[in-house]
């Protein structure tokens, strides 16, 4: 029985100017998985921040609704008809539409999320809003995203120096007829690759902000059920009761709808799912040209070692094993520089750029099959040796 030799590291370590090189390579294309992945889920998360801050367990939108960045409203009747159903505890109008709000410091217009809600009724999960519900009941108040980017200048910092912040925001139809709006509070949410920052304020002064909207025209109604009711229930008794303008979804449906959006119907989703496959191609080259280049310039060796007993067997193990040492030594520079990088890019978009262990075993699961398919591939030219030719 032939004794077991570690061929695979020795060739490998027998150039160590060339082994570190290839490990740069594998690491690079590593760095470009994760961040393709980081800007892909970075994408979908961001772009259900609104959605999964709302509070409601049934959602009314219009049935030629695309996205919350694509406003499409519907007749404000139809979220009247939901009481109708005993299980209904609750209902809320929202009013959205983006808005220009002119930076306090340069006084350049940037593009702006403006949400219209009943300060009555509590619309979003999250305290920072509902703790100042009462604030923005008064005309022209509103609370600012303090996560929003930062080209609308120091609100923030403002705010937190004097407690109000005045504003002018106007309508995209309706520019030079800006109205003043005051910041009485803050909540934090973020921006997506839709939306640059937030704004909240009551459906009176949003209504009188964007004078070509309609109060019987809304974008979302909300519809909160009562303890122990069944949702999928109630869903279909609405589907079934209202007429086909509008559409009943749950919460999971709405997140859904919205990501399957910007997946399928937007460019920029085709774009990242295109660069990650394009990065494992260049990883599968990458990885071919270093294994088919082990093997050339070893060939006489691996004559040798036919010639004296080891099997093609083995000899295709050796190469295996040096695809797996690629993806397992080139992985962990690769893991260590995109957590680096995540931070950057988390800092410069407040986007949510974030490691997870499911992305950290997608990347990994993707090398390592990237250097199996090289090594198959690289394996081809080992299986034609034939010693006497090579001697």
């Amino acid at each position: 029985m032939l004794l077991y030799i570690p061929i695979a590291w020795f060739q490998l370590i027998h150039h160590k100017v060339r082994f570190l090189a290839t490990l740069g390579g594998i690491s690079f294309v590593v760095i470009l998985l994760f961040m393709q992945l980081g800007f892909q889920d970075a994408l979908f998360d961001s772009a259900v921040r609104i959605n999964e801050a709302l509070e409601g367990d049934l959602f009314l939108i219009s049935s030629q609704y695309k996205s919350l960045t694509a406003q499409q409203s519907f007749p404000r009747t139809r979220l009247y008809q939901a009481p109708a159903l005993r299980s209904v505890a609750s209902i809320s109008p929202v009013y959205f539409q983006f808005g220009k709000l002119k930076n306090i410091e340069n006084g350049q217009k940037y593009s702006i999320f403006v949400l219209g809600i009943d300060p009555g009724k509590v619309t979003f999960k999250l305290p920072d809003i509902n703790q100042n519900l009462d604030k923005i009941k008064l005309p022209d108040v509103a609370l600012f995203d303090s996560a929003s980017r930062p080209e609308f200048g120091p609100i923030v910092q403002e705010f937190n120096h004097k407690q109000e912040v005045k504003l002018e925001i106007a309508s995209f139809n309706e520019i030079k007829l800006a109205r003043r709006f005051k910041i009485h509070g803050l909540f934090s949410i973020g921006p997506s690759f839709g939306v640059d920052g937030n704004l909240i304020t009551n459906y009176s002064t949003f209504l009188n902000t964007f004078t070509d909207r309609k109060v019987d025209e809304i974008d979302l109604g909300l519809i909160n059920l009562k303890p122990n009711a069944n949702i999928q229930q109630v869903q279909a008794d609405l589907i079934a009761s209202l007429p086909k303008d509008v559409k009943v979804l749950t919460l999971d449906e709405f997140i859904d709808l919205e990501k399957k959006y910007w997946d399928l119907r937007t460019p920029i989703g085709f774009i990242f799912k295109l660069m990650v496959f394009m990065g494992f191609v260049v990883g599968i080259g990458i990885t071919y040209q270093i294994l088919y280049s082990n093997i050339s310039n070893y060939l006489v060796a691996y004559a040798t070692l036919k010639a004296i007993g080891f099997t093609n067997k083995y000899l295709l193990i050796a190469v295996f094993q040096q695809a797996f040492i690629l993806a397992i030594l080139g992985y962990i520079p690769g893991i260590i520089c995109s957590a680096l990088l995540y931070d950057v890019a988390e800092n410069a978009t407040h986007l949510p750029v974030i490691m997870t262990l499911n992305k950290n075993l997608n990347v990994f699961f993707s090398v390592f099959l990237m250097c199996i398919i090289s090594g198959i591939l690289a394996i081809q030219k080992l299986r034609s040796v034939d010693p006497a030719e090579i001697f």
